[in-house]
């Protein structure tokens, strides 16, 4: 997977399968991430910094729910953007409240029409989704 930003779909449907066979379940996390694969704000496993402290959650092999601890001290959002030579004027907004303190935290995203077309055994997500886009339709 080396230069993969993330699993590839291959590897997602096979996880899902392995969970299937081996657990009877069609849900799986998966952890422990490299850093260097994951959003510059995803705070690093402290024990293995090499880790990120994000996941991902498997359902049926697809990529269902992706989030993670955050950074949360501004001095460490500085040295991870120069680091991946980012340019920290760039997120001068978002940085803001990070120079006035925040505590830990976290987040989290779900994939709501990928659980759906999983749901419904649908070919493409296109078929679960209101107004889908794709290089022909950019707007409803």
């Amino acid at each position: 997977m080396h230069g993969e930003p993330d699993l590839a779909p291959v590897h997602e449907r096979w996880l899902g399968e392995w969970a299937s066979r081996e657990h009877n379940s069609d849900f799986l996390f998966v952890w422990g991430y490299p850093t260097a694969k994951r959003a510059f704000y995803t705070h690093p496993d402290p024990e293995r910094p090499a880790s990120s402290r994000g996941f991902d959650l498997l359902f049926r092999g697809l990529e269902l729910v992706s989030g993670g601890q955050r950074l949360h001290r501004y001095e460490d959002y500085l040295a991870v953007l120069a680091a991946r030579g980012m340019n920290p004027e760039s997120f001068g907004g978002y940085l803001e409240a990070f120079k006035h303190g925040m505590p830990p935290h976290g987040g989290f995203a779900i994939g709501l029409e990928r659980w759906l077309a999983r749901l419904a055994d649908a070919a493409n997500v296109r078929e679960v989704t209101l107004f889908p886009r794709d290089i022909n339709r950019l707007t409803p």
